[in-house]
């Protein structure tokens, strides 16, 4: 039914509303059948406002603002500051342009960010590329100087407006334009004009598939079960919400206590196996380490009551429930990456309240228990937006995965967008796919309930840090586990900043091994030994040792290099029980866990 015949029985009392229906989350329920019929008209407005607006909420962006914009009215002293600047970078450029009239090779008067590849090649260290580019990037400092230290601003409408103009700059930016971009110009000379007509031919082909809903070109090289997640296994548990994969030893002998992995639901779990060389599932099993793995289903409209102790009671408990009946007498290596790591750490505190002690430790892969330095995404959470994003999911049921794609794309728009639209469009290349960037195409969906349960409990409400986050009756209190922790983090993070998941050392009470280790939050996870240029630091707090921050923490912890997946190995070999066992069989009939079928399963294909 759509969401116009929704709201006319309601006001009609032929539909009474319930939280249980689809129409607001709890907090904005309203008395009668009439209220929720009006609730239906803002939900309606505001869900077909976010398709036009990329998800983005209008509210929480003038918020911001009005914010800034009336602070800075307000100071005086900031808007003279920002004058003066603006003429002494006027004065600077001026200077540079007459130098660079009589001397080409002179050095440009501002460099580039740190991070900032697009003026990197040497034709923009000529004039009038040069000129170009040092425009672009005084401009960008001084509207860096406009948007912070403005007197009286909330820090998050600081960084939100400063977020914004970096939007700006970025469609503005002379890379952008063929006429301003020397690598175009040559390339567009080069060859008659072939890069623009192949460009023109790459764009038409990416409309045309975004318009049918088909994934990118060469994703169809990456199959699961063919090309990618492609480790021997089978499905021994399946219910509504997950199959659980048991993969196939590869040694005569195996550790005594199984590994489980709780991916993140918001990806496909395969992310864990990728192609045979960097899997870090076919590594464990190459080490002797019997491993099972969730396989989330991918929610759809039916699914949108799910809530986020659903995901805890028929995910990771009835994964641990099997675990332990086709491996009886040993506890579990649980393991949860990214939001699979959070709601392991809740699963965890509870069972700990409940004196299950079937968990021999707790790996967290970049993962967040406290959420008050969230890192980038935090710029799309506040209460408008979170209102926002809930009235979208309303009329669908669940945030789609095209939704959240353009968040993490916006965050980094001069490398995900602008860049990849010169390479391919302008210069009329198309970057080779790869396994990695063809998972990150084959994206899911988020429950309705469940995701709204997530924003408002953890990002906005951070319980689970606060010890107010309740399961059972009882606070899941990350201080009640004993279990050892295995706490992982990514330098270049900005989904769960390194220093957001190191905070686990300041909630729990038990023995915490840290990783610091090279790259982002997929790359850094996919991290096989033998990959060029990874390395990372290791150390352990013993529960009664001190606290120490996290910059006293880089200092004392050694850069080894490499890639961390062997340490990891080691590490669970050492908190489990001593000397090999011969390997379980797959599944166990008579305790209800039989071999369903081939991994990778079936809930990895669906779309």
């Amino acid at each position: 039914m759509d969401i116009a015949a929704i709201a006319a029985e309601a006001a009609a009392g032929r539909r009474p509303v319930t939280p249980e229906t689809p129409i607001p989350h709890p907090r904005s329920e309203r008395a009668d059948a009439g209220d929720h019929a009006f609730a239906a008209i803002d939900r309606m407005s505001e869900a077909l406002l976010g398709q036009a607006t990329g998800g983005l909420s209008p509210a929480s962006l003038a918020l911001a603002v009005f914010d800034w914009s009336i602070h800075l009215a307000s100071a005086p002293g900031k808007r003279a500051e920002l004058a003066a600047k603006a003429m002494r970078k006027t004065t600077r450029f001026a200077a540079h342009c007459f130098a660079s009239s009589l001397d080409p090779a002179t050095p440009p008067c501002i460099e580039p960010l740190p991070d900032d590849h697009r003026f990197a090649a040497p034709a923009w260290r000529k004039p009038p590329y040069s000129l170009f580019a040092q425009a672009f990037l005084l401009q960008q400092q001084w509207w860096h100087n406009v948007t912070r230290g403005v007197p009286g601003v909330k820090p998050h409408h600081e960084e939100v407006v400063a977020f914004a103009a970096r939007q700006m700059l970025d469609v503005i930016s002379p890379t952008n334009l063929p006429a301003t971009n020397p690598e175009v110009v040559e390339r567009t000379l080069g060859t008659g004009g072939a890069n623009l007509v192949r460009g023109f031919q790459n764009w038409l082909e990416d409309v045309g598939r975004t318009a049918t809903g088909q994934p990118p070109r060469g994703t169809e090289d990456f199959v699961p079960g063919r090309d990618v997640a492609v480790t021997p296994g089978q499905v021994v548990y399946r219910n509504h919400l997950i199959e659980l994969i048991q993969y196939a030893p590869a040694t005569e002998t195996v550790v005594a206590e199984p590994v489980l992995i709780v991916p993140a639901w918001i990806m496909k779990y395969y992310i864990l196996d990728l192609s045979p060389q960097n899997s870090l599932i076919r590594h464990l099993v190459g080490r002797g380490h019997t491993v099972f793995c969730i396989s989330w289903r991918n929610p759809d409209e039916g699914d949108r009551n799910l809530t986020l102790d659903d995901y805890r009671r028929m995910g990771i408990m009835a994964a641990v429930d099997a675990v332990t009946a086709i491996v009886p007498g040993r506890r579990v290596h649980a393991t949860g990456y990214c939001l699979g790591g959070t709601l392991l750490a809740i699963a965890a505190a509870a069972m700990a309240r409940a004196d299950d002690d079937r968990l021999a430790s707790v790996t967290l892969l970049a993962a967040q228990t406290d959420f008050t330095e969230p890192g980038e995404l935090a710029l799309f959470i506040d209460h408008s937006q979170v209102h926002f994003l809930q009235s979208m999911m309303w009329n669908r049921g669940y945030l789609s995965a095209d939704q959240m794609a353009g968040a993490f794309q916006l965050l980094r728009s001069a490398d995900l967008v602008w860049s990849r639209r010169v390479r391919e469009y302008l210069m009329g290349e198309r970057a080779p796919m790869i396994d990695l960037l063809a998972w990150n195409a084959d994206a899911t969906r988020m429950p309705y309930r469940m995701h709204s349960e997530y924003l408002e409990r953890l990002y906005l409400g951070n319980e689970l840090a606060g010890g107010r986050l309740m399961v059972d009756g009882h606070p899941a209190a990350v201080q009640n586990i004993r279990a050892p922790i295995f706490a992982l983090g990514t330098e270049s993070d900005h989904v769960a900043p390194w220093r957001s998941v190191y905070k686990i050392h300041y909630l729990s009470d038990t023995e915490v091994t840290f990783v610091l280790t090279s790259g982002g939050h997929n790359a850094g996870i996919v991290s096989e030994p033998g990959h060029a240029r990874r390395h990372f630091r290791l150390a352990l707090k013993r529960a009664e040792d001190p606290c120490v921050g996290p910059e006293e923490w880089t200092a004392m912890a050694e850069v080894q290099e490499g890639s961390w997946w062997g340490a990891w190995s080691d590490w669970l070999k050492e908190r489990s029980a001593p000397g090999p066992v011969p390997p379980p069989s797959f599944g166990s009939g008579e305790r209800g866990y039989p071999a369903l079928g081939e991994a990778p399963g079936t809930y990895v294909f669906q779309r």
